[in-house]
């Protein structure tokens, strides 16, 4: 450890304090303007003009994405290159009930917190405003366009009711099926018609029968999206849209394929024609970098957390970070920011998120995420563990 490690992170914690409330200010106006993915514009605007005065270069609509955007702070000495993701779409209707908001603000005090030093500790800092996490997130399309492969470590921490060490989360994929038939009237002619919900019916028929020989970490879960007009008018189109998640992406792979047959046997069935779409991103599962998330909880413990509180952590939903994990180390730690034990995308997490105890927790994941970023940084012992166990992990797959 660098001898100097101790007064640089007493002068890290003291920089986030002083900056604290720029990031209140911010998070409380994203919060009070949601804007659901690849249309946040406000809070992209204001983000981008915050890390622009703290002194880095920002590159706005990233890979043609109006919301998205690098900021970067290269030193002139060498060193590691250490990302920050921030996230600030809200969802339908109830706004930011992911505390997104806090993410994203959480990202900016950690780069705050490290800029007086980047000159002294060598290497790159970025931030990475990704939008979109809950529907097409914009990491999937940066991880694949290799924006993260020069990426020592990518680091993001989200706000929820308890800490969490990172964990595991599912891969997914969101499919839609669609079928044609052809529409008669269902009691002058009904033999004259070809009912596409029918189609839907025996596919969810089928789904059903799956379920019994899938693994226990598998989950699949659908909607009838559309299903005709009129009673007395036989469907000639009909629609369902489809989650098929498990704990891998070769698993998830496999169902993917075997619910696709149950939609073909549907199709054949009833003589439909079916077309079968992808109607949002996939999502890779998350692999959690153990080192590094050891050194994320070291500083979540620095910081007054007591270890007994923290808890180990597995999403049973999938996110946008498991494309970037598969391509760099990388640690999504959970910050405790509500006293109850309020569910993520609920109207009681929305509200309570923004509070001031939930601000205190914002300031809190800013710091633990500014110290980590640091030991990164300028620990060189800790930087191969963190390189070995992606590797690792790697060969695995």
């Amino acid at each position: 450890m660098n001898e100097h490690a101790m007064p640089d992170k007493s002068r890290i914690r003291e920089t986030i304090d002083a900056y604290a409330p720029t990031l209140r200010e911010i998070a409380a106006f994203i919060a009070a303007h949601p804007e659901l993915g690849h249309e946040e514009r406000l809070a992209s605007e204001r983000l981008t003009a915050a890390l622009e005065a703290l002194g880095f270069t920002v590159e706005r609509g990233t890979l043609g994405l109006a919301t998205a955007f690098v900021a970067e702070y290269k030193s002139a000495k060498p060193g590691p290159t250490v990302a920050l993701l921030a996230e600030y779409d809200a969802l339908p209707e109830i706004g930011h009930a992911c505390g997104h908001h806090l993410i994203c603000t959480m990202a900016l005090g950690a780069a705050a917190g490290l800029m007086p030093l980047l000159d002294e500790t060598g290497g790159i800092l970025r931030v990475y405003g990704t939008p979109a996490e809950e529907t097409k997130g914009a990491k999937v399309d940066m991880a694949a366009a290799g924006l993260f492969d020069d990426v020592d470590a990518a680091l993001m921490a989200h706000p929820y009711h308890s800490y969490e060490r990172s964990g595991s989360s599912l891969a997914m994929d969101a499919l839609q099926y669609e079928f044609f038939g052809k529409a008669a009237h269902a009691a002058a002619n009904p033999e004259d018609g070809i009912n596409a919900l029918d189609a839907v019916i025996q596919l969810f028929n089928g789904v059903g029968a799956l379920r019994q020989q899938t693994r226990s970490d598998a989950r699949i879960h659908g909607i009838v999206s559309h299903g005709g007009q009129a009673p007395n008018v036989i469907p000639d189109y009909a629609a369902a849209r489809f989650y098929v998640r498990a704990k891998s992406r070769a698993y998830t792979d496999e169902l993917v394929r075997k619910v696709n047959a149950c939609a073909e046997a549907a199709a054949i069935a009833t003589g439909s024609r079916l077309a079968v779409s992808n109607y949002e991103y996939s999502y890779d599962e998350l692999r959690t970098n153990e080192a590094l998330s050891d050194a994320f909880t070291a500083n979540l413990i620095d910081g007054g957390v007591a270890a007994d509180e923290i808890v180990s952590g597995h999403d049973n939903g999938s996110l946008d970070l498991g494309n970037v994990s598969l391509r760099c180390p990388a640690v999504h730690g959970y910050i405790k920011v509500v006293d109850a034990p309020y569910a993520l995308h609920s109207l009681e997490f929305r509200d309570a998120a923004q509070l001031p105890r939930a601000y205190e927790g914002m300031v809190l994941g800013a710091k633990t995420l500014a110290l980590t970023a640091y030991d990164v940084l300028t620990d060189g012992a800790l930087l191969a563990r963190i390189q070995q166990a992606f590797n690792a992990a790697a060969r695995q797959r």
